[in-house]
């Protein structure tokens, strides 16, 4: 499954993995989710960009209560892959609404967490982002990045390339 397309800046950003996997499997109701991974090269801890597009079989479209589920579960499996990264001490610290730069889609729930990555013996402090919402489909994009030197502007990076993440196919282009 292909992941969604990133229509914003990439530069100084790398593709570092794209996967399918399933997420959720349940019964007759199944979740698969088309990945694309960046980073930039930066010492440890790297910041990343994920974009992801979810395939919820059987096909129900979005609808109220289905959002609501996708977006505990994706924050559950957002803390998952945090984790897989060294960052703990997670705490969340808002929810709000964020527009996308898709007129079709919904406005995206976004979710920010601070915590803390374990580097070289050293507690490095680290805001994470994760932004769910539909557009025909439901669509998951956010990252992480350590809050020292750069930190608004690597906020701000991660903010437009989440905004800019549109379904598989549409206008844009997604490089790495």
């Amino acid at each position: 499954m292909e992941p969604p397309t990133v229509t914003g800046d990439l530069d100084g950003w790398t593709l570092v993995a794209e996967a399918t996997e399933r997420s959720f499997d349940a019964g007759p109701v199944s979740v698969t989710a088309g990945t694309a991974r960046y980073e930039r090269e930066t010492p440890p801890p790297r910041p990343f960009f994920f974009a992801s597009r979810l395939r919820i079989s059987p096909d129900t479209g979005p609808n109220r209560a289905l959002t609501r589920l996708v977006e505990s579960r994706a924050r559950e499996g957002f803390r998952e892959r945090l984790a897989e990264r060294n960052i703990g001490d997670l705490e969340r610290r808002d929810d709000r609404r964020l527009d996308v730069d898709d007129p079709g889609a919904s406005r995206a729930t976004l979710s920010v967490f601070h915590g803390r990555c374990a580097v070289d013996g050293e507690s490095v402090p680290v805001e994470a982002l994760l932004a769910v919402w539909a557009s025909g489909e439901y669509l998951l994009a956010g990252g992480a990045y350590p809050t020292g030197d750069g930190f608004e502007a690597t906020r701000q990076a991660v903010l437009a390339l989440i905004r800019g993440v549109r379904p598989a196919g549409s206008t844009g282009e997604r490089s790495g």
